[in-house]
């Protein structure tokens, strides 16, 4: 109830601080115990996906908690899973700023943010120390001054450091604000770093004693050839889901001044292409095959539209941020 007010006076500052003023705000309210408070009485129907027991089906998008600073606050909050980072395995600022864009109007954000993280060595210690019981994965990503040729060298790094405290581990292949990183997403390039991917996962399951489940992250700019050869590889070679969107590079219309901005866009105008990818990819997988899917949800509507499209669990991330925490759980109620 007090979000819009919150929202007012968070909007008046440059996006960036705004963001972290919210999760040091989040830290705080969660080690208080106010957010469990919050969230008391939301309905919820566990799910089993992937190996996982999943509290409900939505979950928190990447990029919100880069540096995995609010993973029991988010959890507090009602999210049945959390995927922090993107995770690189150096320390990296990312792009210059400004680099996030608010579109009120749109109920959207353009960002070209270039993973700005703490590095894994830094993050791995907070992930093991959560302590809710929402589920965590890791997005992980290769950093920007690694050339292409070497970028499954950065995944296998990360997937070594991050693999004894994650719940599950997400190739991000789809950023458009790190330099090349989608051409990553064609299938020849793809396929052999996943077969590399999936064999240093079975070299390190005896001694994790669990298991990991592996998820790529796709953009919502593929086309639809693109996308049956992605749902193709994807259970060829043994991935256990997809993630499906991140942002786009597209601009419809009306998104007012700010639409030339480089970037990725989130937010409502998302949403239809996310949609498209995963029916596209539904039709095309099966249904047994895991699909989350992320964007442009901002409200039970939108979420039951991609559950009715295919998808399995959600994610949310803009919508959130226009319309506060209560979205989580209007989100689960719905998917119930």
């Amino acid at each position: 109830m007090l979000y819009p007010l919150l929202k007012n006076l968070l909007f008046r500052l440059e996006p960036e601080r705004a963001h972290s003023l919210t999760l040091s705000s989040l830290q705080r309210m969660e080690q208080c115990g106010l957010l469990s408070m919050i969230a008391s009485g939301a309905k919820v129907a566990p799910v089993k996906l992937m190996g996982l027991q999943f509290p409900n089906r939505v979950g928190i998008a990447a990029g919100l908690d880069k540096n995995a600073v609010c993973i029991d606050a988010l959890s507090a909050l009602g999210a049945g899973h959390v995927e922090i980072g993107t995770v690189t395995p150096r320390p990296q600022a990312g792009n210059p700023a400004p680099r996030v864009f608010r579109l009120p109007q749109s109920q959207a954000l353009i960002n070209r943010m270039g993973f700005p993280n703490e590095g894994m060595e830094a993050i791995a210690p907070r992930v093991a120390a959560r302590k809710h019981r929402a589920i965590c994965g890791v997005n992980i990503g290769k950093n920007a001054s690694t050339p292409l040729e070497n970028a499954t060298q950065d995944y296998l790094s990360c997937l070594r450091g991050m693999a004894p405290y994650a719940d599950y581990i997400t190739i991000n292949v789809s950023s458009p604000n790190t330099l090349g990183l989608r051409s990553l997403q064609a299938v020849a390039q793809l396929r052999p770093m996943l077969v590399a991917l999936l064999d240093e996962r079975a070299r390190l399951l005896p001694a994790l004693g669990k298991s990991l489940p592996i998820l790529v992250k796709i953009a919502p700019d593929l086309t639809t050839d693109e996308l049956h050869g992605m749902a193709d590889l994807l259970p060829e070679v043994g991935m256990d889901g997809v993630i499906a969107t991140n942002t786009t590079l597209s601009r419809p219309a009306g998104l007012g001044s700010l639409a030339d901005q480089a970037g990725g866009l989130s937010g409502r105008p998302v949403h239809a292409l996310s949609l498209a990818t995963v029916s596209t990819l539904r039709q095309r997988l099966g249904q047994s095959f895991p699909i989350i899917g992320v964007g442009g949800i901002s409200s039970a509507a939108d979420a039951l539209a991609m559950r009715q499209a295919g998808a399995d669990l959600v994610q949310i991330y803009t919508g959130l941020l226009y319309r506060g925490p209560g979205l989580i759980r209007e989100v689960a109620a719905a998917l119930t």
